[in-house]
């Protein structure tokens, strides 16, 4: 064997195995902040499910799609192109050619991308772009969203679920809210509970824990423990295999 072949392979023996992780959970658990912490710092790919639904959203509200109407919603699901960035640093999303990483963002999008999200043939068109995005990731990625473990990865290497308190939650999302968005604590849990219930009774794809799903309870960590705590379980999931 030469040299070159031989540290080729030697390489090989030693880069960490790929690996794909899903996590799920609902808002307000540190899903984001924890999916992007660990892949930057296991070297793997990133993917935020819940934006895709987001550009989805945002896009039928700005082409004039009425988002009550499943069927027009149904229709029109076909249209917009989405491309999602997968670096964890630096995450993108573009609709059509266009950043939509700070529209998706708004309030109005985030009352209404339940209804959207809750289209079959709108989970069937996002599931395969999900699905697609995963299978290239050579790496690895991290893959965050709600049937992410479930659904769209079932064979995922690893599956974490995150939870919290809703008083916790609420708290940690009013806080990422500012000026005109800013909510009270007690407002942002009614509306986080209100979501929950929407996501956790549509017929398909709902928010739910996988059965072979690592549950892992954020309330009393701080961010940099449920990194860790992820961290952990991923690189035994890689010492194992």
């Amino acid at each position: 064997m030469s040299a070159s072949v031989e540290t080729a392979a030697n390489a090989a023996r030693t880069a960490p195995a790929a690996v794909i992780v899903a996590i799920d959970g609902p808002s307000g658990t540190g899903k984001s902040s924890t999916s992007k912490a660990v892949a930057a710092r296991l070297g793997l790919s990133y993917l935020d499910t819940g934006a895709q639904y987001r550009a989805m959203t945002w896009w039928m509200i700005s082409n004039g799609v009425d988002v009550r109407d499943g069927a027009a919603v149904a229709t029109a699901a076909t249209k917009p192109v989405i491309i999602s960035g997968t670096d964890p640093a630096a995450p993108t999303i573009t609709v059509d050619g266009v950043d939509a990483a700070g529209p998706i963002r708004t309030q109005e999008v985030t009352s209404q991308v339940s209804a959207v999200s809750a289209v079959p043939e709108v989970r069937t068109i996002v599931t395969e772009l999900q699905r697609s995005i995963a299978a290239a990731a050579e790496r690895g990625i991290v893959v965050e969203g709600r049937d992410i473990g479930t659904t769209v990865l079932p064979d995922a290497d690893l599956k974490i679920f995150l939870t919290a308190s809703p008083e916790a939650r609420a708290a940690r999302r009013s806080g990422e809210l500012t000026g005109r968005e800013a909510t009270d604590v007690a407002a942002t849990r009614e509306a986080l509970i209100k979501r929950d219930a929407a996501d956790s009774s549509r017929k398909t794809s709902p928010l739910a824990k996988a059965d072979d799903a690592v549950e892992v309870d954020t309330s009393d960590l701080t961010l940099e423990q449920v990194i860790e705590c992820v961290v952990t379980l991923v690189e035994e999931k890689r010492a194992a295999r």
